[in-house]
C-alpha cells in the first residue's frame, strides 16, 4: 500500500479520545516530577506512574507488555538514549539527567509524551543539552501548518541541533498514533526524503528528537531494549503528540509549565 494512502486522518470523535489519552500522559509527567530525587530507584518511579495511570486515571500504560517490554514507562538515564527498563537496582544520584517516556491507552486510543528531568545539581553541559533538545522540538512545532512537507520537521530540528554541535540519533523516529501505538507516517528528526508527504488536518503523530552531546552512534544492550550512546556521552529527548489543524497544529500533550508553546 502507498504510504500516503495509509496515513490515517482522524475523525472528530477520534481526536476527542486521543486528546484525553494525551492529557493523561502529560499529567503523569507533571505528577512524577515531585518524586525525582537522589536515592529513589527507577523501579519505584515506574510503580508510582503505573498506579497513577491505572488507579487515578483509569487508563492503561501502553508500554507494559508492548512487544514484550516489561514495565509501564521507559526511564533513560544519562547515556541511555531511549527504552531504559526501570529496575530496583538503578538508583538516581545527584547530577543525573533522565527521560521518562509515558504512553497510555484510554478508551482504545493512545497518547504519548516524554521529557527530561534533573536530579538535584546537574552540570551546565547537561542542562544546555536538554534545553537545546527541547528548543529543537519547539522550533519545529511552531513552523507546522497544513500543506507543509513532512521533511521540513526534521530539517528544522537538524539545522538547530547541528548549530549547537550536537548530534541527532538516526535509528529512532516519531510516529503516527491513534488506535494503534505506532502508525504511519514516520517522523525523522533530520532532513531526509519524505515520499513527498504533505501535512493534512487530522493527522496525528509524535515528534521526539533524541540528541547526543557526542557522536550520533548508538547500540542496544543485552536486554534487547536499552539503547545507549556508543561513546558514553549524554543523551536527551523530548516528545509531544501533535494534531495538524486547519491553521497550524495542536500540541495534544502540552503541559501547564510550557508557556513557550502558548505564545
Amino acid at each position: 500500500m502507498d504510504i500516503i494512502m495509509s496515513i490515517d486522518i482522524k475523525s472528530t470523535n477520534e481526536i476527542i479520545k486521543i486528546r484525553k489519552s494525551c492529557k493523561i500522559a502529560s499529567e503523569v509527567l507533571t505528577m512524577i516530577e515531585n518524586y525525582i530525587e537522589p536515592g529513589i530507584s527507577t523501579e519505584k518511579l515506574n510503580k508510582i506512574c503505573h498506579e497513577y495511570i491505572v488507579k487515578k486515571k483509569h487508563a492503561f500504560p501502553a508500554s507494559l507488555g508492548y512487544c514484550g517490554f516489561p514495565k509501564s514507562v521507559c526511564i533513560s538515564i544519562n547515556d541511555v538514549v531511549c527504552h531504559g527498563i526501570p529496575n530496583k537496582k538503578i538508583i538516581l544520584k545527584d547530577g543525573d539527567i533522565l527521560n521518562i517516556d509515558v504512553a497510555v491507552i484510554k478508551d482504545e486510543y493512545y497518547g504519548d509524551t516524554s521529557k527530561m528531568f534533573f536530579v538535584k545539581d546537574v552540570k551546565k553541559e547537561a542542562i544546555d543539552l536538554c534545553k537545546s533538545t527541547q528548543k529543537s522540538l519547539y522550533l519545529a512545532i511552531k513552523k507546522i501548518h497544513p500543506g507543509m512537507r513532512l521533511r521540513k520537521i526534521g530539517s528544522i530540528i537538524q539545522k538547530y541541533i547541528e548549530s549547537k554541535n550536537y548530534s541527532i540519533v538516526r535509528e529512532y523516529c516519531g510516529h503516527g498514533i491513534g488506535k494503534c501505538f505506532h502508525e504511519e507516517p514516520q517522523i525523522l528528526h533530520y532532513d531526509a526524503y519524505d515520499k513527498e508527504i504533505k501535512l493534512k488536518p487530522g493527522m496525528i503523530f509524535t515528534i521526539e528528537p533524541m540528541v547526543n552531546i557526542g557522536s550520533k552512534n548508538v547500540y542496544t544492550g543485552k536486554d534487547g531494549w536499552t539503547v545507549k550512546t556508543k561513546d558514553k556521552s549524554l543523551s536527551a529527548q523530548y516528545e509531544h503528540t501533535i494534531l495538524i489543524t486547519n491553521y497550524g497544529c495542536e500540541v495534544m500533550t502540552l503541559r501547564e509549565e510550557e508557556l513557550l508553546l502558548k505564545q
